[in-house]
């Protein structure tokens, strides 16, 4: 579902004097020169952000919707120097609380490793978490990332703001009415609900957490299959977050300052800022109201100066100007909620399993569309690539399955083949610009942990003779049978010194020579039947060995003697 536009209105001078401040700001602090997109569409997605509570512990009152402050107009360190400074260096404003740095560099990490092609600065967040919040009034949140109270906008009711009725019967705004924007990264309810994220790992997406809020803010940011290293994509996806080239100007500026170069301080010491954008609505004629831009800054030293006094003689003082009122830039349109945007790992895990048997991890996949959200209905295709002879639940190497609500989809159960190695599962889903997933997966030989002869019979023969028992053992694993286990059975001379001996007793191979090494097989039930053992010329005692795959050893005694001679009876 795409979120719900969030419009800014941003109309008058100040567009004008805060653009040539963020010039300004940029060259003073030698920052990378990325253009900005003069009259941006926006981008490819609905506005995600809302206006910034102010510094208050309650709600904001409705003239703050986010923070124009601008950078210092130097750069935090000297050019070149880390964005990763100790604590206590660099200018106040460039110090980051320490929780909200860290929950930016985490939200950076954990889209790297599921959209690296989107390649997000955690500086970007740290810009519209400065320009939203104030890095959430100063990292004013408790040990795990939570604002103490909620970081409110003023209502959405259309009077100077965008006209949205309540979405979330005010479980995140506290407003029933309309909504509000909420937390840190000021999302409103209806955008939170399909873009919310669990980023601390408490089981909840909450929009007051900072680490939950900047995880989402970044997977919104990418959304649509950005790349954020492209500066046309950048403001793109920051006019996406709010649709005012004056929002841009100054993100952008921050953004570039955060570059050069920052540190952390602790929580709740932030700078916080000082001059919010303060839109008042005023009514135009049709009944409609407006916001009426804040008047242009006085420069330094003074108060603007009044006209002076009409010259002797002359008439009045000319009419200035009327100040063009900027058209604001057009909706941005969304991309279509069936393209699909990424196919990710839905958790998988390790896919292991013991020639024969079934695979206890299933392969599972989430896809999203282009605006990050959930993907349904969405044919996934799963193919076994390999020569293990493993195959889906029913015999099949390739299984297509459509995706749940929740944007998953997951295969049918592995049956791992008879044959031990290695093999890959791949998952491919989309048309025109399909999605691949491959997973990596093993086949084990069976094993056995145990090995006993079914009897204890002494083995006897007389030299050149067959042994006259048939030797049988059973192999189990953890108690039960072991089918289809490999055993190697090798006559020795010592076990100790388990070398393969040339005199004594052996098998024999189909052409009747001696065999003292033979590779076997378990059969269903575990059992193994040696072929016939015969002696030679060579009386003794020798050893049979039998080992498992899985290391389970045996030792079977032979014995190689002449038979003893009988007394012919007396006369």
């Amino acid at each position: 579902m795409a979120a719900h536009i969030r419009r800014r209105l941003r109309k008058g001078a100040t567009t004008t004097a805060v653009a040539a401040a963020a010039v300004a700001a940029l060259a003073a602090s030698q920052a990378p020169a990325a253009p900005l997109t003069e009259g941006s569409t926006g981008g490819d997605q609905q506005a995600a952000g809302g206006e910034s509570g102010g510094p208050e512990d309650d709600a904001a009152t409705g003239n703050s919707p986010y923070y124009t402050d601008l950078p210092p107009l130097v750069t935090p360190d000297r050019p070149g120097s880390s964005s990763n400074l100790p604590a206590a260096t660099g200018s106040a404003e460039a110090g980051i609380p320490a929780s909200v740095l860290a929950a930016y560099k985490q939200a950076e990490r954990t889209v790297a490793g599921t959209d690296p092609a989107c390649r997000l600065p955690w500086q970007l967040l740290a810009a519209i978490g400065k320009v939203e919040s104030g890095q959430a009034r100063g990292g004013k949140v408790d040990a795990n990332g939570t604002t103490p109270s909620p970081i409110l906008g003023p209502a959405l009711n259309g009077q100077g703001f965008a006209l949205i009725k309540d979405t979330d019967g005010g479980a995140y705004d506290g407003d029933a009415v309309h909504d509000r924007a909420v937390g840190p990264m000021q999302f409103i309810p209806s955008t939170w609900a399909t873009w919310g994220q669990d980023a601390n790992g408490d089981g909840r997406k909450d929009p007051n957490n900072i680490y939950d809020a900047a995880l989402a803010a970044g997977r919104y940011l990418c959304a649509g299959g950005r790349d954020l290293a492209v500066a046309a994509d950048l403001d793109r996806a920051v006019l996406s977050y709010n649709q005012s080239t004056e929002y841009l100007r100054t993100v952008r500026s921050w953004f570039a300052y955060y570059q050069r170069g920052t540190h952390e301080v602790p929580d709740g010491s932030g700078v916080l800022p000082t001059s919010p954008s303060t839109p008042t609505p005023s009514t135009t004629p049709g009944g409609t109201t407006s916001p009426t831009p804040s008047p242009s800054p006085s420069k330094p030293g003074g108060t603007k100066p009044s006209p002076g006094p009409s010259k002797p003689g002359g008439g009045t003082s000319p009419t200035p100007k009327p100040t063009p009122t900027p058209t604001p830039p057009p909706k941005p349109t969304p991309p279509p909620a069936d393209t699909l945007g990424s196919l990710e790992n839905a958790g998988t895990g390790p896919l292991t399993a013991t020639a024969g048997g079934t695979f206890d991890e299933r392969v599972s996949v989430r896809a999203r569309n282009a605006l990050g959200a959930p993907m349904a209905q969405l044919p996934v295709t799963f193919t076994v690539t390999g020569s293990t002879g493993t195959l889906f639940e029913g015999g099949r190497k390739t299984v297509t399955v459509l995706s749940k609500a929740d944007g998953t989809a997951t295969a049918p159960a592995l049956k791992a083949g008879e044959k031990s190695g290695d093999f890959t599962v791949t998952a491919t889903a989309g048309t025109t610009r399909p999605r691949t997933l491959t997973y990596a997966a093993s086949v084990t030989a069976r094993q056995a942990d145990a090995i006993v002869r079914t009897d204890s019979k002494a083995l006897v023969a007389a030299p050149g003779e067959k042994f006259a028992d048939a030797v049988t053992l059973k192999a189990t694993y953890k108690g039960a049978a072991a089918a289809g286990v490999a055993v190697t059975a090798t006559l020795v001379a010592d076990a100790d010194k388990p070398a393969e001996n040339d005199k004594g007793p052996h098998f024999k191979d189909a052409d009747g020579k001696p065999l003292r090494t033979l590779a076997l097989t378990t059969d269903a039930e575990g059992l193994l039947r040696l072929p016939d053992l015969f002696a030679d010329e060579n009386p003794g005692t020798y050893q049979l060995v039998l080992t498992t795959e899985g290391g389970a050893t045996v030792v079977i005694e032979l014995t190689v003697e002449a038979a003893e001679e009988t007394a012919p009876p007396e006369a």
